[in-house]
C-alpha cells in the first residue's frame, strides 16, 4: 500500500464506485478502500438475517418470509431511467457486461387519493383518467411539442427559445392546470419542488422528452429498468471494471484516516500503519465528517407483502409518486415495489420502500399516507437516516466528498452528483454520447 496513487476513494458505495470505475477508465491510477468488509456502504444489499441484525437487534425473520439468501434489499433502492445518465456512464464503462436488466413494470402518480399511471405522450394523454377531455386535449398537443423540440431543428422551436422563456410560461401557453402540472413536473421531469417553474424551460422540455423515450425504450409501462438481483451487483461491477483497469481495492481496512499537510491540502490516507499517498482523496461524508454538513433527514418504512402495491395493474415492480401537495407537504413521498421477478425475493414475495424527506421525528406517523396504499403487510421497519452535504473546497484540500443519497427512488439526483464530481476531480466533462442500444433489458413480466 505503501506506494503513490492519483486517486484514493474511501467508501465503495454506488457513487464512489461509480467515480473509481470512471477514474481508471480515464487512465487515473486508483486505490479504492473500505472500512467494511463489505461492499456498498450506506447503499448496500441485506440479505434477511443481515436486516434483522442491523433492525431488530438480532432477532431471527419469521419462516414464513422463505430463505434469507433468497433476498436482495437495497438500502438505497433507484429504479434507473432506461436512456438516463447512470445507463449511459455503464454503457460508456462497459460495465453493462456484468450486469443484467429487466424492465420496471408501472410509473404511478398519486392523485385526490387514487393512484394513477403516468401519462408520458399524446396517445396516453387522451386515454388518462387524470384530466377531462379539454385538459387531456391541452396536454395532448404539449407532449408533441417536447416530442418533436429538437435542440439543433430551430423550427421544432415554434418560435420560442427555451433558454430564455421559463416553464412556467411555457406551461400557460399550453393552458395546462395546476393539477396536470403537478404530475407532469414531479412524476415525469422528476422536480422535487416547484422551483423549476420560474427557470428556462429547456431543462424541463429535456426531463419529459427523456422519459417519453425511455418508455418506449423498451414498450414495458414504464421508462426504469432493474438490474436483477438488486443493485448490489452495480459497486461489484465497477469494482471489476476498476480492476481491468489497474485500480486496487481494499475491504475491511480499519481507520482510513485521511492525512493533510500544514497547508491543510489531503496528501495521502493511513490504514493499519501504512500510508497510500495521493494527489487527491474521494470520499463519502462518514470518511470526513468535520468537512460536511447536515442538511436534512430521509425518513423511510421498509416492508415486505405477498402481493403488489394494490391499484397498480398488479406490477411486479413500480414507482409510485406521491406530489407534496396532495398530502399537504414540503416534499413528494416515494413507492418503491420490486420482487421475485427481479430476483431480489423468493417467489411471490414483494419488498416495498415508502421514502421521503423527514419533516418531522415520527416516521411511522409521516409515512402512514404511502403505508396506506400498500394493503396488508407482513412486516415493516421503519429507518431514518441524515443527509450530509460537503462545506470544503476542493481546490485547498484535495477532497471531494459526495453528498448522501436523498429520498428519490430513481438515480437521476444521484447520477448529477457524480458527473459534477468527476467534472471537479478530473477538469474535464464526462462525455456520455453512447450507443444506447448497447443496454439492454428483458421486458417481459415472468410469471
Amino acid at each position: 500500500m505503501d506506494e503513490e496513487y492519483d486517486v484514493v476513494v474511501l467508501g465503495t458505495g454506488l457513487k464512489e464506485c461509480i467515480l473509481s470505475g470512471l477514474l481508471s477508465v480515464n487512465g487515473l491510477k486508483v486505490l479504492h478502500m473500505d472500512r467494511n468488509e463489505y461492499y456498498g456502504g450506506e447503499s448496500t444489499s441485506l440479505n434477511l438475517n443481515q436486516l434483522w441484525k442491523r433492525f431488530r437487534d438480532g432477532d431471527k425473520p419469521p419462516e414464513r418470509l422463505g430463505s434469507s439468501k433468497e433476498y436482495n434489499v437495497d438500502m438505497i433502492p433507484k429504479f434507473m431511467m432506461a436512456n438516463g445518465a447512470l445507463v449511459r456512464v455503464l454503457i460508456h464503462t462497459d460495465v453493462t457486461k456484468y450486469l443484467n436488466f429487466k424492465a420496471v413494470d408501472g410509473s404511478f402518480v398519486y392523485n385526490k387519493g387514487k393512484i394513477h399511471k403516468v401519462p408520458a405522450n399524446d396517445v396516453e394523454a387522451l386515454k388518462s383518467p387524470l384530466m377531462g377531455l379539454f385538459e387531456k386535449r391541452r396536454a395532448r398537443k404539449f407532449f408533441i411539442y417536447v416530442q418533436d423540440y429538437e435542440d439543433n431543428d430551430p423550427k421544432s422551436h415554434e418560435g420560442l427559445d427555451l433558454n430564455k422563456v421559463t416553464a412556467r410560461d411555457l406551461i400557460s401557453r399550453y393552458g395546462l392546470d395546476d393539477n396536470t402540472v403537478e404530475f407532469i413536473g414531479h412524476a415525469l421531469a422528476l422536480y422535487r419542488n416547484d422551483a423549476y417553474l420560474d427557470e428556462p424551460a429547456l431543462d424541463f422540455v429535456k426531463r419529459v422528452k427523456l422519459y417519453a423515450e425511455s418508455l418506449a425504450r423498451f414498450q414495458g409501462g414504464s421508462p426504469y429498468i432493474y438490474p436483477l438481483y438488486g443493485l448490489g451487483e452495480l459497486p461489484q461491477g465497477f469494482a471489476r471494471l476498476s480492476a481491468v483497469y489497474g485500480g486496487t481495492y481494499m475491504l475491511g481496512k480499519p481507520e482510513c484516516k485521511v492525512e493533510f499537510d500544514e497547508n491543510g491540502k489531503a496528501f495521502g490516507v493511513t490504514s493499519e500503519g501504512e500510508t497510500a499517498k495521493c494527489k487527491k482523496v474521494v470520499c463519502d461524508p462518514s470518511y470526513l465528517p468535520n468537512k460536511v454538513k447536515k442538511v436534512g433527514k430521509v425518513a423511510r418504512a421498509i416492508c415486505f407483502m405477498s402481493h403488489p402495491i394494490p391499484n397498480t395493474n398488479d406490477s411486479h415492480s413500480a414507482q409510485v409518486i406521491l406530489p407534496q401537495k396532495q398530502l399537504g407537504r414540503r416534499s413528494d413521498m416515494y413507492l418503491f415495489c420490486c420482487s421475485y421477478s427481479h430476483n431480489i425475493a423468493p417467489k411471490g414475495k414483494y419488498i416495498a420502500f415508502v421514502l421521503t424527506e423527514a419533516e418531522t421525528d415520527d416516521p411511522r406517523v409521516e409515512l402512514k399516507p404511502g403505508i396506506d396504499l400498500l394493503g396488508p403487510v407482513d412486516e415493516i421497519f421503519f429507518d431514518t437516516y441524515d443527509r450530509f452535504e460537503p462545506t470544503n473546497q476542493h481546490d485547498v484540500d484535495n477532497c471531494f466528498i459526495s453528498t448522501s443519497y436523498d429520498a428519490t427512488t430513481h438515480f437521476e439526483t444521484t447520477v448529477q452528483d457524480v458527473i459534477a464530481m468527476y467534472s471537479k476531480i478530473t477538469g474535464k466533462d464526462l462525455d456520455l454520447s453512447v450507443d444506447l442500444s448497447a443496454a439492454s433489458a428483458a421486458a417481459d413480466s415472468e410469471e
